[in-house]
């Protein structure tokens, strides 16, 4: 099963992606809790060289308290984590992870309608770029 969703985006750099990504979750109602630059932070602690590369935590809060709500253990599988990493010159790829393949070993049939729903507003997401 495919884990996550992508596009492809054209931008002059990751900051100017992570704005276009930003401002379509905000339409699809997610903020961004967490941000994690793995550039700098393997450079950093391990003094590696690495391409730009963001991991932003995504969350909607109406559809984390129904999950939290039907399962109070899906926090271990929240947020939504949303990367953008630069995949070539001016090229950056925007990956959304899919719900419904993280949650899928999580055996309670309430949180079914939500990832459904959180995975439609993800792809939307990714469309609006």
């Amino acid at each position: 099963m495919k884990y996550y969703n992508s596009k492809s985006v054209n931008a002059t750099n990751i900051l100017d992606v992570r704005s276009q990504v930003e401002a379509a979750l905000k339409e699809e109602g997610f903020g961004i809790l967490t941000e994690i630059d793995i550039q700098a932070t393997i450079k950093k602690k391990l003094d590696k060289a690495y391409p730009p590369y963001l991991i932003l935590g995504a969350c909607n809060p109406v559809f984390a308290d129904k999950a939290l709500q039907a399962e109070p253990h899906i926090g271990v599988l929240l947020p939504c984590n949303v990367i953008i990493r630069e995949i070539g010159n001016q090229k950056f790829e925007v990956s959304a992870m899919d719900p419904a393949a993280a949650m899928a070993a999580v055996e309670n049939t309430a949180i079914e309608p939500l990832t459904t729903e959180v995975r439609q507003k993800l792809e939307n997401v990714l469309n609006n770029l």
